[in-house]
């Protein structure tokens, strides 16, 4: 699956200039809320028709201002799910689900309404309707008329933001498991990077109107300039790695990265899985010499890509260790203490509380 997506379009003062690309999987739209995510997902689902721009998927042409090409948004065939999860209130469950059927064509292969149930879990509340549910079930509904659309791309706007902490838990590993088990490709809209973390494959990220990094998900999350569209506090590195073993003495399991091991609590039941762990960068103390007697389990050998002055009066230093890139924020006193210039050999000091696998 390839889609292709160019936008030009005002909207009062607001301009929006974004083009990206993806090749399937999910690819996440990632920034402030503001920043033109919503309005580029709109363009692609033909809510919008943009003054400039060309939306191609699979080779199919679907917008294309300067040919006056526009195919209306019923004959897309997308599925598009809402913050808001707009289920019908006078019909069950099985009704809303079964709406979504009807515009499935016919011969493209509707989704199995048992599989899209299952997969979902939602076979008990087949019978309720959309008042008597909670704020995930809704949601896992709206995605389940959405599936059983058969959709070619199922665009996601900002499905988890109406949620508290809770509801966000329950729904995540549904998430994860259209992702793994359907194959349909999904443009997935947020501002959270730990839903985007768990989520995507490819990462979009866009700042007043423009896209200004994009690439994979460990990549773009761990770069420096992810600043412009998250909370300096949060940032850090990304990394991805595989569970090889789980020590149940310690509960600690042990993560293979590129050419590193790093040890995190739990995870009994992702061995032999692959992984995404977040390393904060303010939780990465440096060292010029490996460090003895201390309560940490996992220093990484590395050397100095770069520093840089944050606004925070804080230095961020990148470091490769043996291919995996980690963030450290230290004050300006330690980098000039250390004599942290590009090549130097470090030891990067990772506090084991400081990683999440999810």
């Amino acid at each position: 699956m390839s889609l292709v997506v160019r936008a030009r379009h005002r909207l009062g003062a607001f301009l929006l200039d974004a083009s990206f690309t993806s090749d399937g999987g999910v690819t996440a739209l990632f920034g402030r809320s503001g920043s033109g995510k919503t309005s580029l997902v709109r363009i692609i689902a033909g809510l919008a028709r943009p003054e400039e721009g060309y939306v191609e998927l699979q080779g199919d042409v679907l917008t294309d201002t300067k040919k006056g090409t526009f195919i209306p948004k019923h004959r897309r065939r997308f599925g598009y799910v809402f913050q808001e999860t707009r289920l019908f209130p006078h019909m069950t469950v099985r009704q809303n689900l079964g709406y979504g059927r009807w515009f499935s064509p016919p011969g493209q292969g509707r989704e199995s309404m048992d599989r899209v149930v299952d997969l979902l879990g939602i076979g008990k509340l087949l019978d309720r309707r959309p008042g008597n549910l909670s704020g995930g079930e809704k949601q896992r509904v709206a995605i389940g008329r959405a599936l059983l659309s058969a959709p070619r791309l199922l665009l996601m706007d900002e499905p988890l933001a109406a949620l508290d902490d809770e509801r966000k838990a329950e729904i995540l590993p549904y998430l994860e498991r259209l992702r793994d088990e359907m194959n349909i490709p999904i443009v997935y809209v947020s501002h959270s990077v730990a839903e985007v973390a768990r989520l995507a494959d490819r990462v979009v990220v866009v700042s007043d109107g423009k896209v200004v990094s994009a690439g994979s998900a460990a990549e773009v999350l761990s770069h420096p300039s992810i600043e412009q569209a998250v909370d300096r506090r949060t940032t850090g590195a990304w990394l991805e790695g595989k569970v090889e073993r789980f020590d149940p003495v310690h509960r600690l399991s042990t993560i293979a990265l590129k050419s590193a091991r790093l040890f995190v609590p739990d995870g009994e039941d992702w061995v032999g899985k692959p992984v995404r762990l977040h390393i904060p960068a303010r939780e990465v103390m440096l060292a010029t010499a490996r460090p003895v007697g201390i309560s940490a389990l996992n220093v990484l050998p590395g050397h100095v890509i770069s520093t840089s002055f944050g606004p925070d009066n804080l230095m961020d230093v990148l470091i490769d260790c043996g291919g995996d890139i980690i963030q450290s924020r230290i004050t300006e006193l330690s980098c000039e203490t250390l004599k942290l210039t590009p090549g130097k050999p470090v030891y990067a000091i990772i506090k084991t509380v400081a990683l999440d696998s999810r």
